[in-house]
C-alpha cells in the first residue's frame, strides 16, 4: 500500500517554443511556499454506438486544470511568465497589455508504505497560468493567513502530443530530475 503527501520542491521554468512547435526550456526557479496542488485531467470519454453494442470507446486526452496554492507566487514567476515589470525603484508593475508565457511545472511528492518507493516526481510539459487574486484580511483576535492562488492549465505539447511525465524515486532518471526538463530517452 502506498501513500502520497508532501508537495515540495514545486519549480517552473519557462518554455521558448518555436515556429515548428519544438520547444526549448529555460532553468528551472524555485517555487517556494507550495501548500497544495490540484489539477483535474480535461477531456470527455466518446462513445459510438453500434449494433446494439458500444462499438468504439475512445478518452480524450486535452491535459489538466487545476490551482497551484502557494504562500505568495515567487516575483520571478510574476515577471517571467505573467508578464509584471519590475522598474529602477523596485516597484513591480502589472500591465492589462502583459502577454502571458508558457512554462514546464515540476515538483514532488513523499511516498510512504513501500521501503522501495520514497518520492514521486512530476513535470508538466506546457502550462500556462493565470494572476493570483489579491487577498488579505485585517488581524482581529487571530491572524488568518492568506496564500496566493494561481490557476494553472497543462496542455498537450504541440510537438509531440506529451502532457505530463513522472517518477518514482527507483527510477534512474530520479536523481537528475530537477537539472532540466525531462526529455524521453530511447
Amino acid at each position: 500500500m502506498k501513500i502520497r503527501y508532501g508537495l515540495k520542491n514545486l519549480k517552473y521554468a519557462q518554455a521558448y517554443p518555436d515556429t515548428s512547435g519544438a520547444v526549448t526550456y529555460g532553468t528551472y526557479k524555485d517555487m517556494k511556499g507550495a501548500k497544495s496542488m490540484s489539477l483535474t485531467q480535461v477531456g470527455e470519454t466518446v462513445t459510438e454506438y453500434a449494433d446494439n453494442i458500444e462499438w468504439f470507446i475512445a478518452a480524450l486526452d486535452n491535459g489538466y486544470e487545476g490551482s497551484v496554492v502557494l504562500e505568495e507566487a515567487p516575483e520571478s514567476f510574476l515577471i517571467d511568465i505573467l508578464g509584471f515589470e519590475k522598474d529602477n525603484n523596485g516597484v513591480l508593475f502589472e500591465s492589462a497589455d502583459a502577454q502571458t508565457k508558457e512554462f514546464a511545472l515540476a515538483g514532488e511528492f513523499t511516498n510512504s508504505g513501500d521501503p522501495t518507493v520514497t518520492g514521486k516526481r512530476f513535470c508538466f510539459f506546457r502550462c500556462t497560468a493565470s494572476r493570483p487574486n489579491m487577498e488579505g484580511q485585517t488581524k482581529e483576535n487571530g491572524i488568518t493567513v492568506a496564500h496566493d492562488t494561481l490557476n494553472i492549465r497543462a496542455m498537450p505539447r504541440v510537438s509531440d502530443n506529451m502532457v505530463k511525465a513522472s517518477a518514482d524515486s527507483n527510477a534512474a532518471g530520479y536523481a537528475s530530475w530537477f537539472n532540466a526538463v525531462v526529455v524521453k530517452s530511447s
